[in-house]
């Protein structure tokens, strides 16, 4: 959105006040629809510019209820913490409106400011970069970020800190600075004229224009609902589909010497993951009956139930239709949790979705590259991406069928919906193929393994889990 100064005229607060509820309500009614969105708002700014009072007001002019407000002190920069993660949890659905008084600029600030090594430009930069991409894939997702920096002039904030009560000190802490401190201030400011280029300026020296001119780049915003593009006017070129999908085979190996190998592998595995420092995210995807759940319960057989946390991803529900397609990774990937494992993932976007035509082509085409930065953020955070592809035959897959239908306790894990997607396999393989050429990277690889012998699948995912952790 354009900070350019626009021409401005004070509005009457009651027609303000009319036409701000009137969109609040359009904005709730697109959930679901073509032109559906979520509206964030980031605020940031020098302390007593008005940043609470010009909110307060909003809130007496909308419809108070559907106008979230969230209040966080600054995160300093966590090594194994995602600029994403303190706040994915806040971001809005389809219809909602947020304001985010702590963001993940404030955090940015906070640290320049505080920690003891210094973050250089370039450093700095990249994280601006990075924080940029992300409301970029948000706004792709039908949430419309703005940004406003609510500035005020050292001379001003001097005043409004000499008139200032003293009960009220304690609620102005912003960054933890020293407001009297003319070098700190200067700082902020050299800082933020770093990443505010996009962001609404607004000038606090008048309250009540403040005040109006907030509320009024909020009714634009709210105003602002267009159908979404569902085309990317690109031709799409398909990758070859790998041989290893089309002609799954691989050594077989004996029952013995399975369980002697299985038995030494379970506990290294478990070991690599207990003591390695860094978090582990292991994803399975594949054809249905493809081994996904045996290898699950051979990884975290050595492993205490504690220790880690095992996620089955089928069709997401109402509430996360609603949000960014990633919101419900972003919340299930936490600091805290070191070992998660995906039986199906993310990757439903460029498969199940794609195939079945649940999104347009425009959508599971970006999400190749929302995808691949998602995953970056991980590695960049000391979370290793493992990710699987077990390649299983047509003709196998029927075996493993049938028996399922035959055995007692494993008729449940086949379905209608299963024999049904047997229709589409070849439309599986050509996405499999492209989301496998466009996702593998160095940083979060693909490992296909052939799965039509159980035996030496388990063991290659294994030994494969040990590699990737670099403890063979």
């Amino acid at each position: 959105m354009s900070q350019a100064h626009t021409e401005f005229k004070l509005m009457e607060e009651e027609q303000l006040s009319v036409e701000l509820i009137e969109a609040q309500y359009a904005l709730k009614n697109t959930k679901g629809e073509k032109n559906a969105k979520s509206l964030l708002i980031l605020v940031s700014g020098i302390e007593l510019a008005g940043k609470g009072e010009s909110v307060k007001q909003l809130r007496e002019w909308v419809d108070p209820r559907y106008l979230r407000v969230k209040a966080d002190a600054p995160h300093p920069f966590n090594p194994k913490q995602t600029l994403w993660q303190p706040y994915a949890r806040f971001i809005p659905a389809e219809g909602q409106i947020m304001v985010m008084f702590g963001n993940w600029y404030s955090d940015l600030l906070s640290t320049a400011m505080h920690v003891s090594k210094k973050i250089d430009d370039t450093m700095f930069d990249n994280y601006v970069e990075k924080m940029r991409a992300y409301e970029e894939d948000l706004k792709n997702n039908h949430v419309d970020v703005i940004k406003i920096w609510f500035d005020l002039s050292w001379k001003s904030l001097q005043k409004r800190l000499d008139d200032m009560e003293p009960s009220e000190v304690h609620w102005h802490k912003l960054h933890g600075l020293d407001w009297r401190n003319k070098k700190q201030y200067d700082s902020l400011q050299k800082l933020r004229q770093r990443f505010t280029d996009d962001w609404i300026m607004i000038d606090c020296e008048d309250e009540t224009i403040r005040d109006q001119q907030f509320a009024q780049h909020i009714l634009r915003a709210l105003e602002h609902c267009p159908v979404h593009p569902t085309s990317s006017g690109i031709t799409w070129q398909a990758a070859e589909i790998p041989e290893v999908l089309l002609n799954p085979v691989s050594e077989s190996v004996n029952e013995d010497d399975y369980k002697a190998e299985l038995k030494k592998l379970t506990k290294k595995v478990a070991d690599a993951l207990r003591l390695d420092n860094r978090n582990v995210s292991i994803v399975f995807e594949g054809m249905d009956a493809a081994g996904k759940g045996g290898a699950i319960k051979r990884i975290v057989k050595k492993l205490d139930p504690r220790e880690y946390e095992i996620y089955t991803i089928s069709a997401p529900e109402a509430f996360e239709i609603s949000r960014p397609y990633l919101w419900r990774f972003w919340t299930k990937i936490l600091p805290e949790e070191k070992i998660n494992i995906f039986d199906r993932s993310w990757y439903g976007r460029v498969l199940v979705e794609r195939v079945e035509g649940l999104i347009s082509p425009l959508e599971w085409q970006r999400s190749y590259d929302e995808i691949n930065r998602f995953e970056k953020d991980l590695n960049d955070h000391q979370t290793v991406v493992i990710k699987f592809w077990l390649a299983i035959s047509k003709d196998e897959q029927e075996l493993r069928f049938k028996a399922r239908q035959e055995t007692a306790h494993k008729r449940f894990k086949i379905t209608d919906e299963d024999w049904r997607n047997r229709s589409r396999w070849d439309d599986y393989l050509v996405a499999a193929a492209d989301m496998l050429q466009r996702t593998s990277t160095e940083y979060a690889p693909w490992h296909i393994i052939p799965s039509n012998d159980k035996n030496a699948a388990r063991l290659e995912i294994l030994r494969t889990i040990l590699k990737q952790l670099k403890a063979e």
